[in-house]
């Protein structure tokens, strides 16, 4: 049964005229976080309506329309305040733009913004900025389906924006009408992009970046392509130059058939990889990451009444905890354990309080989510959790690692699930048996268990929890578990020390 408060809970809808598909989003607010209630998308490929004049065709108008009069029966039920319709590139473009829009708020019962370029780019950093947990200076790229926006900044604030008239769409009508894929139709593509963009290199490079980030259709293919392949979510030049290959050796597009790239995205994935190649080279660009959001919750963030001063990742934490009905009180404790234990043992081992100690912190927190379902496997349930739910703040490194960890804090020890892209196997390894001797520490869920012990590290390898005596033989559950601990972190080369005097 529904509870009251989230039966009331208003809903919020965001609508994105995009160049290549229309999306429709619709969410609420839960927990202090943001719940998606529908998404709703569908490849109308406005772009591919211009004419040579820049004049939307009757067709494809006609495609646009009939999608938002779906749009329009799903919008009935929000309140009119609550609701976000954006027009992007193409129809920026178009000359019958006005047309267009006339007949769009007609159908839809409310009006259609149309953005600038700027304006689309700004809204992008936002949904970013909103999502992605970065404390570093971030380059955000897009590619749409007739424009691409580049955009540099740190926490919510851009510094440097840019949109282009440059597409997956409009460029494969351009060098690839043919539907053929060789070097010479990707020379021309990715040259044209370069000529386009290299005056912005310069005043780019002086603000400068740390990570680079971006979450369009064209970096979407490439990650899922990534993913089916089990590995780490992060785009390279050179896995763009084995895709460009790949692709080649496929010579048409209507022969693509690469793994982990669906049927939806072939059209014009070869285009938006020749956009994204230029702006590799142009950047100098290594490696970019998935972001967690873009243009539509760009939207949706700037909408609603949520605090901005709140750290992303904490929200997301906070509403997963209360939507699993998390113990907080165990979970700060165990939390408590393993800052006393990281302490302790930060100067041995090397460790940093950097991205992987955030993501030891945020594991004290969730690894119990699962239990909510079941205790047997709950394990389990809480890495599926972590992998599938909507995580704004996490992106899909950190989830591995959290991941790993919510799954392995106790029983056996997995290895091969510490190989990370966020930190090396070793760091993982020891971040781990923090957490999983937090949990053993803090086993009988009480505030006045524990006495006052010390904790070290010997010979790099042998941990040292120097307690009582007579306290562990008055608690027998605990001491048994510490016991049973040594045997399964042997398997990490390490032992566990606990009969020694304060």
């Amino acid at each position: 049964m529904i509870s009251n408060n989230l039966a009331d809970s208003p809903l919020y809808a965001i609508i994105d005229l995009g160049s290549n598909s229309f999306h429709m989003m619709i969410t609420r607010q839960l927990a202090d976080s943001v719940q998606v209630v529908d998404k709703v998308k569908r490849k109308v490929r406005l772009a591919s309506g211009l004419d040579e004049n820049n004049t939307l065709t009757e067709q494809a108008i006609s495609r646009g329309l009939e999608c938002l009069s779906f749009f329009a029966e799903r919008l009935q039920e929000i309140p009119t305040e609550n609701v976000r319709i954006v027009a992007t590139a193409t129809i920026r473009l178009a000359k019958n733009r006005n047309d267009f829009i006339r007949r769009a708020n007609k159908v839809l019962g409310q009006n259609v913004i149309l953005l600038s370029g700027e304006q689309e780019a700004e809204f992008i950093y936002l949904g970013v900025a909103h999502t992605s947990c970065c404390k570093e200076k971030r380059f955000v790229i897009d590619i749409g389906g007739a424009s691409t926006e580049l955009i540099v900044g740190s926490g919510l604030q851009s510094k440097a924006i840019t949109s282009v008239d440059i597409g997956c769409v409009t460029y494969n009508r351009q060098f690839f009408s043919d539907g053929l894929l060789n070097e010479s139709n990707f020379d021309l593509a990715i040259n044209a992009a370069k000529k386009i963009l290299a005056p912005l290199f310069s005043s780019y490079q002086k603000i400068g970046w740390q990570s680079v980030l971006g979450g369009s259709g064209t970096m979407q293919a490439l990650a899922e392509m990534l993913m089916y392949q089990n590995i780490p979510t992060i785009i390279t030049s050179t896995f763009l130059k084995e895709t460009q290959s790949n692709l080649i050796n496929c010579q048409s597009i209507n022969k693509i058939k690469l793994p982990g790239l669906t049927s939806e995205r072939t059209p014009v994935i070869a285009s938006g990889l020749a956009i994204l190649m230029a702006i590799f080279e142009i950047f100098k660009i290594q490696e970019l990451q998935l972001s967690s959001g873009a243009l539509r919750e760009g939207l949706l963030y700037e909408m609603l009444p949520c605090d901005k001063k709140v750290n992303i990742r904490q929200r997301t934490i906070t509403s997963l905890m209360q939507r699993y009905h998390v113990d907080t009180h165990h979970s700060l404790n165990v939390k408590s354990q393993a800052k006393s234990l990281f302490e302790s043992f930060e100067s041995t081992w090397g460790l940093k309080k950097d991205n992987s100690y955030e993501l030891l912190l945020a594991s004290c927190d969730l690894h119990e989510i699962g239990l909510l379902l079941e205790f047997k496997h709950h394990q389990k349930h809480s890495a599926y959790i972590i992998e599938n739910a909507e995580l704004p703040g996490f992106d899909q490194a950190d989830r591995q690692l959290l991941k790993a960890f919510v799954q392995l804090y106790k029983g056996d020890i997995d290895q091969s699930l510490l190989n990370q892209p966020v930190t090396d196997s070793q760091t993982a390894s020891y971040l781990l048996v923090i957490l999983r001797l937090s949990v053993i520490l803090c086993r009988l869920r009480k505030d006045d268990v524990l006495p006052q012990y010390h904790s070290s590290i010997s010979d790099d390898q042998t941990i040292n929890l120097c307690l009582p005596t007579d306290w562990l033989s008055n608690h027998p559950l605990i001491s048994d578990e510490l016991t049973t601990e040594e045997k399964h972190l042997a398997s990490l080369g390490l032992c566990v020390n606990i009969q020694c005097n304060i």
